[in-house]
């Protein structure tokens, strides 16, 4: 649990789209949004592995739609840039192949249901969502920043503004929090891939002023604050070369950087059906409803579900000691608001749609794109009727 009370740090990271891990879970996406696109009742649950040369698809899929696997990964490499041979990976050379099964039948007859609305969840786990009030977007300000941070990375490499910079890279940012409130940034760091025919010293300057600087706003930073940049001085072997990269493993830089819990599953690759997804989003819809509504400063909410029974098995919304309101009144008022069936989620938040490929870099949460209706706050009013304030 976060403190409310006193100083402490907080750190959290983000990692570009070009970081070996993210490659795979764009991957995975893709690859997802096309079959969606054909078949929205379609069953994906879809694995990326990358490495030097090399991208290895495998998973389980039931649909009527087609995916050209190969087309769908290079396309993919491509769009985040990888697309020289001296890179160790790229779309036009690395090979593709594919592992794919359908789903087991033991689990959708756990699922599937002849009245929809009785559709059980596709495995057993708990979710977890979590908002609060310190940024406009209701996200945590260290994960914010760093995804911030790591946006511009790849925003001043794809326009040619720092045209020496390759896709793998990462971020880092540690908050000074006093009462719960963050006040300045005590350490930022970068690491970012890039070609041979720059040195360090002019790297560190053109980072410090075109990524940190231009991203950052000057209330956060003081003469105290510390910046690292490529702290190993060379970093030019990097993405798939650099590291294999597999799906689902940046689960905390996916969510709220580490602040809050997290229920262990991964979202890319993975239909609707699947709750470790699903159920993810609405916990952050509904906490995010809740702290818009002026319930509480900040809100974490658990859900828990049986492999293919419905109804979550308990549901838990605590404002971690920062409302006056007591847990059990905002849990009430939740659970007369929000239908938390996997049918009703995926109605509400409308997700049988292709929108995926989007959500898979730079965080699923605390984003503006229409497209994440996750995001929306149009339950505040029913929460404030419920909770009765």
């Amino acid at each position: 649990m976060i403190p409310n009370k006193g100083k402490y740090h907080f750190t959290s990271e983000s990692v570009t789209e070009g970081h070996p891990d993210k490659v795979a879970d764009q991957i995975s996406d893709a690859i997802l949004d096309v079959i969606l696109s054909q078949d929205k009742n379609a069953r994906v649950a879809c694995e990326t592995l990358v490495t030097t040369g090399l991208a290895f698809i495998a998973g389980e899929i039931t649909t009527t739609g087609y995916a050209d696997f190969p087309s769908v990964v290079r396309e993919t490499i491509k769009d985040i840039g990888y697309n020289h041979s001296d890179m160790g990976f790229d779309w036009e050379t690395c090979s593709v192949i594919s592992s794919i099964d359908k789903q087991s039948a033991d689990i959708a007859q756990g699922v599937d249901r002849d009245d929809p609305e009785s559709q059980g969840a596709g495995d057993q786990g708990m979710m977890f969502g979590f908002a609060s009030d310190e940024t406009e977007t209701f996200m945590p300000a260290p994960i914010y920043w760093s995804h911030k941070l790591s946006r511009r990375l790849a925003y001043v490499r794809k326009e040619g503004i720092l045209d020496f910079l390759r896709p793998d890279g990462k971020t880092e940012v540690s908050f000074l929090y006093e009462d719960g409130v963050p006040k300045k940034i005590d350490t930022v760091v970068v690491a970012t891939q890039h070609s041979e025919n720059v040195t360090h010293s002019d790297l560190v300057d053109a980072v410090r002023e075109e990524v940190i600087n231009k991203t950052i706003p000057g209330e956060y930073l003081d003469k105290d604050t510390r910046i690292f940049i490529n702290t190993t001085g060379r970093f030019v072997i990097g993405g798939p070369m650099g590291d294999c990269g597999l799906t689902g493993r940046k689960i905390i830089q996916d969510t709220y950087g580490g602040m809050g819990n997290h229920g262990g599953g991964a979202f890319s690759g993975k239909d609707p059906s699947k709750v470790d997804r699903s159920a993810a989003y609405m916990a952050r819809y509904v906490a995010k409803n809740v702290v818009a509504a002026g319930l509480a400063p900040r809100c974490e909410v658990q859900i828990a579900y049986v492999i293919g029974v419905a109804e979550p098995v308990s549901v838990l919304v605590t404002s971690m000691g920062s409302s006056e309101l007591p847990d059990e009144l905002l849990t009430k008022a939740v659970n007369e608001v929000f239908d938390l069936r996997p049918f009703y989620i995926t109605k509400r938040l409308d997700l049988l749609r292709p929108i995926y490929k989007k959500t898979a870099c730079y965080g699923h949460f605390g984003r503006t794109n229409p497209d994440f209706t996750w995001e929306r706050t149009d339950a505040v009013d029913d929460l404030r009727t419920a909770a009765k304030v």
